[in-house]
């Protein structure tokens, strides 16, 4: 593979998803020495860009048939045909593996946090469970963005450990899945990928999102304080105005700004922790 299309295959625009958790968890210890461990910075290095590969790598690999009918892949992603997969392949486990050696020096949570986020990667497009052809368990398997966050709280020694916080980035997670399956929708039919967004349509899916989205915001409360409210709107009003749109075209021009403000919001509850 050239590095340009490495680099494509790792969706630099999403790369904060895993990367914001990381940072975030390592704040919530409110303790700024832990960002310059070495183990610390070499985790932070893998959740810049190997794990970004694996996520994405894997699903390109395994999407070629929905993906040649999308198009979000013509231009805006990249597409991965069949005569790549292999030199995909290798890629993913080439910058993973070293990763996953220098594991055995992690505290025994954040091992098992990694675990899962591997697990969570993988089969959430590899058979056999292939999470996202499967509605609702798509969206669950979405937990994947929120272990690299409690890799950093445990591998920075973080002992606590609070359930209405897990749920509500669980919640808000599903919700960011939900929601980026939106415009995809006729392609995920026409290529019988049955997804949360293809069974509950347009509507019914950033309805879900906005339930869960508050849902987010009312047990993150207790954890960010005030922060969860505005938090929590910005949401609200995206999920509404993209009902209003009322097409997948339309969501498709609000869903380009869906980084940026995922992003932002990852900023301001960074901030938060590490005050």
């Amino acid at each position: 593979m050239t590095s340009a299309h490495f680099l494509r295959t790792s969706r630099p625009r999403f790369w904060m998803y895993v990367l914001g958790p990381y940072v975030v968890g390592l704040a919530a210890l409110k303790s700024p020495a832990v960002f310059y461990s070495p183990l610390t910075l070499l985790f932070l290095v893998y959740f810049l860009l190997p794990a970004n590969v694996l996520i994405y790598g894997i699903n390109d690999i395994f999407d070629y048939e929905t993906d040649v009918r999308n198009a979000k892949k013509q231009g805006y992603e990249a597409l991965v045909p069949p005569d790549q997969r292999q030199a995909l392949g290798w890629t993913i486990a080439l910058t993973n593996l070293p990763f996953f050696v220098a594991s055995y020096f992690l505290p025994r949570p954040a091992q098992l946090a990694l675990v899962a986020f591997v697990a969570l990667s993988v089969f959430y497009s590899a058979p056999p469970i292939r999470a996202k052809a499967r509605p609702f368990l798509d969206a669950a398997f979405n937990a994947l963005y929120l272990c690299p966050g409690y890799v950093a709280y445990f591998l920075a020694g973080g002992k606590e450990f609070s359930f209405p916080t897990l749920f509500a980035g669980w919640a808000w997670v599903m919700a960011m899945q939900a929601y980026s399956a939106v415009p995809d929708i006729t392609a995920d039919r026409e290529s019988r990928t049955f997804t949360v967004a293809t069974t509950l349509g347009l509507r019914g899916t950033l309805i879900l999102c906005l339930v869960l989205y508050g849902t987010a915001a009312a047990l993150a409360f207790p954890a960010i304080h005030w922060l969860a409210l505005p938090l929590g709107l910005v949401y609200a009003t995206l999920m509404l105005l993209s009902l209003r749109a009322g097409t997948e075209e339309g969501v498709m021009k609000l869903y380009k700004n869906f980084p940026l403000l995922n992003t932002l919001c990852g900023m301001a509850l960074f901030f938060a922790a590490l005050l």
